[in-house]
Order: C-alpha cells, then sequence, then structure tokens
C-alpha cells in the first residue's frame, strides 16, 4: 500500500509532489519525505536568521511529516542535504548532529544551484519502521 502524507503541522507542498510517502511492506514501513526547506508552516515564510536557524527549522518540518507517517527522526534511515553554498556546512553540521545522536543516518551532502524560495537548506529522508 502507499498513499501521500499530508500534515497541517509542516508547510503544505508548494508545487506537484507530496510532502512525503507513506509505503506499506509486509512487516514494515518505508517513508520517502520531499525535500524540506526553512518555511514556517503557519506563514509559509522562510523563518528569519542564517544557516543555523534554517536547518533547525527545516529538521522541524522534516520531523512533523515523519510524524504523519507514525514515525520519528530516529526512523530516518538516509537523507540528502541541499545547500545553496557548500561554505555553510559546518555550520548546517552543528545544528544537523543535535538530532540524530550516536547513530545518525547515512547522508549525502551537495551544492545546489537554486533551492525554493532562496532557501540556505533543504533536506529530504528515507525512513523505515517495523510495522505495528
Amino acid at each position: 500500500m502507499k498513499r501521500p502524507i499530508k500534515v497541517t503541522d509542516a508547510p503544505q507542498a508548494i508545487g506537484p509532489y507530496s510532502q512525503g510517502q507513506f509505503i506499506q511492506l509486509t512487516d514494515s514501513r518505508l517513508i520517502y519525505t520531499s525535500g524540506q526547506i526553512a518555511l514556517d508552516p503557519e506563514s509559509g515564510n522562510l523563518v528569519p536568521g542564517g544557516i543555523a536557524e534554517q536547518t533547525e527549522q527545516a529538521l522541524k518540518n522534516l520531523a512533523a511529516v515523519l510524524r504523519g507517517a507514525g514515525c520519528q527522526m530516529a526512523d530516518i534511515v538516509k537523507t540528502t542535504v541541499y545547500l545553496a553554498d557548500m561554505q555553510d556546512f559546518q555550520a548546517m553540521n552543528e545544528v544537523y548532529a543535535k538530532h540524530f545522536g550516536e547513530a545518525p543516518p547515512a547522508r549525502t551532502t551537495i551544492a545546489a544551484a537554486g533551492l525554493p524560495k532562496s532557501a540556505r537548506v533543504e533536506i529530504d529522508a528515507v525512513a523505515w519502521r517495523r510495522a505495528v
């Protein structure tokens, strides 16, 4: 079974995509999220501040989408981080590390020529959880 994830406590899609996809396997769940940028879910605007504040909000939005699928950040097995400027790598890493602890997911970080709404960072994830 596959179904789109649609939650109100994360920003609504600003294009033709879902916030994430919920996939029910026989004995587990596999969730693919869309990239999350630092939009405030209520205003739809980028949060004020620099890369640290934007990374924090993008991860909060990612957590909200995962909650919509009955998952949490600890269920993430892979992320992709897109940075508008690789000079932001260290500052992004400092915030990112606080959310994943001792067993962080696999990750790819790449520089992107441009991100939606001129964001500094965008993060997507794949999460896995054994079915309840």
